[in-house]
């Protein structure tokens, strides 16, 4: 895939994720919608024009660049070895955690209880995992899609499914904030796939918002759990009363 087309992509992203339609862009540029889609379906960007739809999205070029940079070649899933270590300690867990949503070393050792020796260890060793490359000045390039997914039945999920979200679900979800919902429901193949489709689309766009707000300081930002979930089920309840 050239560069151009990956550049293309990410800024259709970074527009559903601000939920930004081609109308809008081309009322923001005074261009006509039909010329908007002209331009993307041609990947007929000129700087000037990037640089406009990079104000609308309130990034600069050189943040739009890094994104599309930190996309490509980056891990989609962890091997089996990967995961068992990092769930074997937790401090380079959190370590990995917090690179992933792009803190930078002073954010973790002033945030968390992890000394500058510690955490210059540990990054070493997600640089040995080959999830990140350290650089000089304790910064580092994550090499770990924002979107990765775990190995099925592996340990991370089999971390998440006994601790994390169960301890998610048990929380309080009255907050400005928080979101909850459940609904049970009898549904054809083709509407199961549409469901599952839309769900796969709003992860990647909640990946690269994360991606995005990266760049921002860390009182800027807060920690929000998202859990997308979709299954054939039945409560054990109602399973029992089956004939």
């Amino acid at each position: 895939m050239s560069q151009i087309t990956t550049l293309c992509d990410t800024l259709k992203q970074l527009l559903k994720a601000r939920n930004l339609t081609y109308k809008d862009l081309a009322q923001a540029l005074e261009l006509s919608e039909a010329n908007i889609k002209r331009i993307f379906s041609s990947q007929s960007f000129t700087l000037e024009r990037l640089e406009q739809i990079c104000g609308l999205l309130e990034l600069s070029l050189s943040d739009l660049f890094l994104l599309n940079t930190q996309k490509e070649h980056r891990l989609t899933q962890l091997t089996q070895e990967q995961e068992e270590e990092l769930i074997a300690d937790k401090k380079l867990l959190l370590v990995a955690v917090c690179a992933r949503d792009g803190w930078s070393f002073n954010d973790i050792i002033n945030h968390y209880q992890i000394t500058e020796h510690e955490c210059i260890r540990l990054l070493a060793r997600l640089d040995k995992l080959k999830m990140l490359q350290l650089l000089p000045g304790n910064k580092y390039k994550l090499l770990i899609a924002q979107d990765f997914r775990w190995i099925p039945g592996g340990p991370l999920e089999q971390f998440m499914s006994s601790d994390v979200i169960v301890e998610f679900m048990e929380g309080d979800f009255s907050q400005e904030q928080a979101f909850r919902f459940y609904m049970r429901g009898s549904y054809s193949a083709a509407s199961a796939a549409i469901i599952k489709n839309r769900l796969n689309q709003l992860t990647q766009e909640a990946a690269a918002l994360n991606q995005a707000d990266a760049k921002l300081p860390l009182d800027k930002r807060q920690h929000l759990g998202l859990l997308l979930a979709m299954r054939p089920w039945e409560l054990k309840m109602f399973e029992a009363m089956k004939r």
